[in-house]
């Protein structure tokens, strides 16, 4: 009878082990088999080595690019907080009106007011000057913070690494960045043999006015199209340029992320601009595609590459 009820007594601690075990994977304090079940350690673009033991599940972006690749991973249902500017791939501020989704306000230099509010385990923060004080204070306030800045494509496809790695997605993650770079192949594949490549003038801004350098996003995206990118000589990536500079580079095909594309024929001495002449003018309205460094950059790649090579595209 005794040793009845000693067996029974084992079963049944041994049954809420395992019904503990299971509430706690469910819950997200094992990092599940995406992971091994093991710590992830992840370097952010500040070089700055963050570690994490369990699944995040109050996941808060402080940029749309960002909320773009979590979403993209698998991550969307462990995000709680998105800037007033995240519109893809949900209208979130209509998620922010019902109570399904929380806003930290301004997407530049956010207050960590609004941040802390939403009680995060994981802040996937922009460089480049974004939010990199929220960034600091936050990390000195004691919470999990990754700091993303990506540059060029490549960097798209590394941040999507450290996304799926740090958020339980890793697997999720690989098989993205696989099709990805099968996408990727297929335009540069398609280009490799273009010897002609046609100057392209992107302009980000009227005034100042303002193109794309070297190691720029953007540019990166021209670069794989098989185009020339005519200010990537250029000191810095986003360069204030001026009308004669543009004149005398005198660029085959403009680009516009914002100009209404009329105002190119108005401007003194553009008209001489091959690109104005022969009407190659193109306003890049997609949806910010062009100008969130995320991972709709495809979308991009695949576009730009049939307006700088129709013949190739049909």
């Amino acid at each position: 009878m005794q040793k009845t009820k000693i067996w029974l007594i084992i079963a049944i601690v041994l049954a809420v082990v395992l019904v503990s075990a299971s509430l706690v994977f469910f819950n997200g304090t094992s990092l599940g088999s995406n992971n091994s079940g093991k710590p992830v350690t992840v370097v952010d673009d500040d070089g700055t080595e963050v570690t994490i033991t369990v699944v995040p599940q109050r996941i808060v972006s402080l940029a749309p690019s960002i909320t773009e690749l979590l979403f993209a991973v698998g991550a969307g249902d462990q995000v709680v907080g998105v800037t007033d500017f995240c519109d893809y791939p949900y209208n979130f501020a209509q998620w922010v009106t019902e109570g399904k989704m929380g806003t930290i306000g301004n997407y530049w230099q956010p207050a960590i007011e609004p941040i802390i509010a939403l009680d995060p385990d994981l802040v996937i923060a922009s460089g480049g000057g974004a939010s990199d004080e929220a960034a600091s204070k936050l990390r000195n306030l004691g919470y999990t913070v990754i700091v993303l800045n990506p540059q060029t494509v490549d960097d798209v496809l590394d941040n999507l690494e450290i996304v799926g790695k740090a958020t339980g997605h890793a697997n999720e993650a690989t098989a993205l960045i696989s099709n990805l770079r099968a996408r990727i192949d297929t335009v540069t594949n398609k280009v490799a043999d273009i010897t002609n490549k046609p100057k392209v003038y992107v302009e980000i801004s009227a005034t100042p006015l303002m193109s794309v350098g070297p190691g720029g996003y953007l540019g990166d995206l021209v670069t794989l199209a098989s185009g020339i990118n005519v200010f990537d000589d250029a000191l810095t990536s986003w360069p204030v340029v001026n009308s004669e500079s543009v004149i005398a580079k005198n660029p085959d095909i403009i680009l516009s992320t914002y100009t209404p594309l009329y105002t190119f024929n108005t401007r003194a001495g553009w008209s001489s601009i091959n690109a104005v002449a022969n009407k190659q003018l193109y306003l890049l309205e997609s949806n910010n595609i062009y100008v969130r460094p995320g991972p709709r950059f495809i979308d991009a790649l695949e576009e730009l590459s049939q307006i700088l090579h129709p013949e190739l595209f049909a």
